[in-house]
């Protein structure tokens, strides 16, 4: 619904002096509902503090101009308002519905004077929550606030190590406590409220009346849909409100909120975007409708080679000394040198589970949440299923415990055996998300040498966890503080381990037959002002296998979703697949594309332009500018 078609801020102006207009005005007796108008217009207070200080943030970064303020604030604070209510609208039914002899009380004063403190806390406490969020992720809270709350253990401990929870809550609960006895006055004021029941229910009902016609009338989109630049719509939004839309949101039908076309054509479109020279489709009633033939026979006979992908924690391209980024990582560019590296590749999202959505099935991001999470993504086709057959004994080694983002349960019934933490010796140096890489890669090692011994042929997803906040380290390692080094020192730490590795590596007989992988799960951080901030995506994607493949820089634009299929066609493997994936090698550059999912929006990048799918069937064609 247009924002012309929903309730308006001159209607929400007319109707809350109707409501509270005896605030302020002393010659009337007190009502009980002035303690309403006081807790929403301080939670309106707080509101406009948190747009003023991101606003004045962004301004500072470059991400917004100062004309695009003014809507951004009108639009605020018809959000912030409707926010209020909503938040208000439990202390609106107690006063309603409490009695007058409870509501007089020593008990009922109590119980207001604590909720006040409690509910301005809260208040002061969300300017601060939401500060370090948008510095983060450039953005209200969202939808991946709502994936880390499913994991309060490793969230929260994160969240109080990486950030000054403890002295947030002391300012929060000291301006609680000084505005509580500021108005102590107007709160025992209302106390004196001599209104029936009867009285009482006209504001309440006018009260639902206002709820009601916000949520017909208002959403996401009123908000966020007439913004061009993104942070400018991300501004004019409300924090709680964005949170709890994501959260409403989280299992959403997709054909109903995203434009689609018929399945016939999308079907058309995608044979032709997977066609390439050695791939054949398969009659069609006989399988699975993107089923096809690869061959690679024309490469020479299969590679029987070990496979080892080093799956980085928040690795991006910009860190990368050898794919122009900030010389942060020797290590990674020693191993390039001799490798092959993919200068233009993309991450599928902003979350670990995205990177693996991506490299082990090669599916889409499709908004709301990565297949690895969701429910009935048992016995998928996916990248293990191709190395099964063709002879291999898949594993997944993760430094943290598995349970965290369903990566056990997702990798275990896929095909994949599954090494985690708990698997793994009592580790030397740990933090919440899980042991220090260097260890990690050592218990692989091990894992590794134990399968070749017995016969098998490695094929092994390692996911690492240290380039990570709190960006805790181990103590003596040259120019890696243990702790306040930041995501500096987490680069820094993740490719000393990666060196590590691979001097251990090489001391291996098996080390000649054996590719190395190194790539990114995802960037570090996101930021900018596109709807899709495509300068926040690139990772590296590096092949090293020096006696079979020769050192080489492919700058063919391509995603993670290529990575499976890419390293099979290194393999000289011929094999049946669905993964909607496609060889990089074997791409023209004109055939390049990246696919990306934000928040809750889907885009497709090629030839320049980008192409976004919107919550609320939205489309947007952009010309990209790097």
């Amino acid at each position: 619904m247009s924002f012309a078609k929903s309730a308006s801020a001159d209607s929400f102006a007319a109707l809350f002096p109707r409501l509270f207009s005896h605030l302020g005005r002393s010659e009337r007796a007190s009502s009980r509902f002035d303690l309403l108008a006081m807790l929403w217009l301080l939670y309106l207070c707080t509101s406009l503090t948190t747009r003023i200080v991101l606003s004045a943030v962004s301004l500072h970064a470059g991400l917004v101009s100062a004309p695009m303020l003014a809507r951004a604030f009108a639009m605020g604070m018809l959000m912030d308002a409707i926010t209020g209510l909503y938040l208000c609208a439990p202390f609106a039914l107690y006063l309603w519905l409490a009695p007058k002899r409870l509501f007089r009380s020593r008990l009922g004063r109590a119980l207001i004077y604590f909720g006040f403190g409690v509910a301005l806390a809260v208040f002061v406490y969300l300017i601060a929550a939401e500060f370090f969020f948008f510095d983060e992720f450039n953005a209200r809270f969202n939808y991946t606030a709502v994936e880390y709350l499913i994991y309060p253990t490793e969230v929260f401990t994160n969240i109080r190590e990486s950030y000054p929870v403890g002295k947030a809550l002391f300012v929060s609960m000291c301006c609680a406590v000084a505005m509580v006895c500021l108005l102590r006055r107007r709160i025992a004021r209302s106390f004196d409220d001599q209104q029936t029941f009867i009285r009482r229910t006209p504001p309440m009902l006018g009260l639902l009346c206002l709820i009601i016609v916000s949520v017909l009338g208002v959403n996401l989109q009123t908000s966020q849909g007439m913004a061009t630049n993104r942070i400018a719509g991300e501004l004019a939004d409300n924090g709680v409100y964005a949170f709890f839309s994501a959260l409403r949101n989280a299992n959403i039908d997709y054909p109903r909120y995203y434009a689609t076309i018929g399945e016939e054509e999308a079907l058309e479109r995608m044979h032709r975007l997977l066609q390439q020279s050695n791939t054949h489709e398969q009659p069609p009633g006989l399988g699975h409708p993107l089923a096809r033939t690869v061959d690679n026979s024309d490469l020479g006979p299969p590679r029987k080679l070990h496979v080892i992908v080093l799956l980085q924690e928040s690795m991006g391209s910009e860190f990368v000394g050898s794919l122009g980024g900030r010389d942060l990582t020797p290590n990674i560019d020693r191993i390039a040198r001799e490798g092959l590296s993919f200068t233009q590749l993309y991450a599928s999202g902003t979350r670990t589970v995205r990177g693996m959505e991506a490299l082990t099935t090669s599916l889409a991001p499709v908004p709301p949440e990565a297949v690895v999470k969701r429910t009935g993504n048992e016995g998928l086709f996916n990248l293990s299923t191709v190395a099964r057959k063709t002879g291999y004994s898949p594993t997944f080694i993760y430094g943290g415990y598995g349970t965290f983002d369903n990566m056990n349960a997702f990798f275990g019934s896929n095909g994949w055996r599954v090494i985690d933490r708990t698997d793994m010796p009592k580790p030397r140096f740990a933090n919440i998300w899980g042991i220090a890489d260097e260890e990690l890669f050592d218990n692989a090692l091990d894992v590794f040498d134990k399968q070749v011994a017995q016969g098998e042929r490695v094929f092994s997803v390692v996911m690492s966890t240290s380039n990570h906040k709190p960006f805790s380290f181990p103590a003596g390692i040259p120019g890696v503080p243990e702790t306040g080094g930041g995501r500096d020192a987490g680069v820094r730490y993740a490719d000393y381990a990666i060196g590590k590795f691979f001097d251990k590596l090489r001391t291996r007989d098996w080390y000649r037959d054996t590719v190395l992988v190194v790539t990114g799960d995802h960037g570090a951080r996101v930021y900018g002002r596109a709807q899709i901030p495509v300068a926040t995506y690139p990772v590296p994607f590096i092949v090293h296998a020096p006696a079979y493949i020769k050192p080489e820089r492919v700058a063919t634009l391509a995603s993670q979703v290529d990575i499976g299929p890419t390293l099979l066609g290194l393999l000289h493997l011929s094999y049946e697949t669905r993964l909607p994936g496609r060889d990089i090698l074997r791409m023209k550059p004109e055939d390049g594309y990246a696919l990306f999912n934000h928040n809750r929006n889907i885009a497709l990048m090629r030839d320049g332009q980008i192409a976004t799918l919107g919550f609320g069937k939205t489309l947007q064609t952009e010309t990209v500018d790097a």
